[in-house]
């Protein structure tokens, strides 16, 4: 199984593992359908949003695993 790291693109995030955008959504990240999406990581995204890296990526990483994961 891949995991989602903080240098990972947004837009990449979202594409490959959809289930993720349930935690994005959660944490008040407004970067589903963000054109911004393709040039921020993740770690950009916690920066912007004020939320513990480690955190997110945890609820990230929780959601890209759940059974209902198609890895692509």
């Amino acid at each position: 199984m891949a995991r989602i790291t903080s240098d990972l693109l947004v837009d990449e995030v979202l594409r490959r593992w959809p289930e993720t955008i349930r935690v994005f959504l959660d944490h008040k990240f407004m970067c589903v359908g963000c054109p911004i999406t393709c040039f921020h990581t993740v770690d950009d995204a916690c920066r912007e949003h004020h939320t513990p890296v480690p955190k997110f990526l945890a609820a990230l990483n929780a959601a890209a695993a759940s059974p209902a994961t198609v890895d692509g």
